[in-house]
């Protein structure tokens, strides 16, 4: 094998970012899902880091099956279906996009808002099925657009305050719920998620999804959101629950819902697909080129510290205190 150091890939990366890695780094293979047996069997010996994301995710078996793996990469800000536990057992230092993505990621929320709150998908199709003259159906009789309108974020980090710049320019007012309430801040706190949808009149998931808020957005809190109501995911797909949002959305229990993300991706389901009152993109809110040139230079960054004998740039949170001793690590 190279003398360079071995990495695999888990997520169908662009060839920009392939070439970036390649520069560097000896790219062993690649694995279309996070299963050991997908893992070329001339390589498992010599991986010595993955770069993946958090939505494909690393199992427990998987990080078996490479005995030399010290390092995982997620592209990207989620760490969700990293097995942390066991990472942190076998001493694997796992990292993640952090930052990089969000004003993009924030512009994509805004679109997509947009999207569903004036009916852009459907007046388009609208058009091409030549019905110009005909109207969407609307229970209340005109759509109440966005100017005045109450935008309630959950999740009020980078990519929350990065929506929280955009939403201004639409005079929307702005509240928030946090694990914390912030003291840099002076809009509305609400302690639960159902308290925000109470009060909003369009609820944006902006949060990092981990096991704790699996399906926070869920049929109590669609229901609070109310019949005018929107809700908009651009965080992690599994802090909705989709049966109760498809049901919500059938029942009219709220008026529509744009999603970039989905609990399976990609999404493989029928019960979202006949929703016309729901909006659905492939997962590209960070798909830019600004985006991925930023979220491929963290990763080289991480991956150079690392196998420099330094700590990583961007650790996750859980694991800080590994980062602060890269010692030992590498095999």
């Amino acid at each position: 094998m190279s003398e360079r150091p071995i990495i695999l890939t888990g997520f169908n990366f662009t060839r920009t970012t392939l070439a970036a890695l390649a520069e560097h780094y000896e790219i062993a293979g690649h694995m279309e899902k996070p299963d050991p047996a997908l893992v070329p069997a001339a390589a498992r010996p010599h991986v010595q880091a993955l770069v993946t994301t958090g939505s494909v995710g690393v199992s427990d078996a998987l990080m078996a099956s490479l005995p030399r793996l010290s390092l995982i990469c997620c592209y990207g800000t989620g760490y969700e279906r990293i097995d942390l536990e066991a990472a942190r057992r076998r001493n694997i230092m796992v990292t993640h996009g952090a930052d990089a993505n969000a004003p993009d990621v924030a512009e994509m929320a805004m679109g997509i808002l947009l999207a569903s709150t004036r009916r852009i998908a459907r007046a388009d199709k609208m058009i091409r099925r030549g019905e110009w003259t005909k109207r969407i159906p609307n229970r209340f009789g005109v759509i109440a657009g966005l100017t005045g309108g109450k935008l309630g974020i959950l999740g009020l980090g980078t990519i929350g305050m990065e929506v929280v710049k955009r939403a201004k320019g639409f005079d929307l007012v702005i509240g928030y719920y946090n694990r914390n309430k912030r003291s840099d801040v002076d809009f509305p706190y609400f302690p639960t998620a159902i308290a925000l949808a109470t009060w909003a009149d369009y609820l944006m998931v902006c949060l990092r999804s981990d096991a704790s808020n699996r399906h926070i957005i869920n049929a109590d809190v669609l229901k609070a959101l109310g019949p005018r109501g929107h809700l908009v995911n651009i965080s992690r797909g599994w802090a909705v629950d989709e049966a109760a949002l498809a049901e919500a959305l059938r029942d009219n229990v709220i008026e529509g819902a744009a999603l970039d993300v989905y609990d399976e991706e990609p999404y493989v389901g029928q019960e979202l697909l006949p929703l016309e009152n729901l909006v659905m993109t492939p997962h590209f809110g960070g798909g830019t080129e600004h985006a991925q040139r930023r979220m491929t230079n963290l990763v080289r960054r991480n991956l150079d510290a690392h196998f420099a004998g330094q700590p990583v740039v961007s650790p996750l949170p859980e694991l800080r205190d590994m980062a602060a001793k890269p010692e030992g690590r590498l095999r």
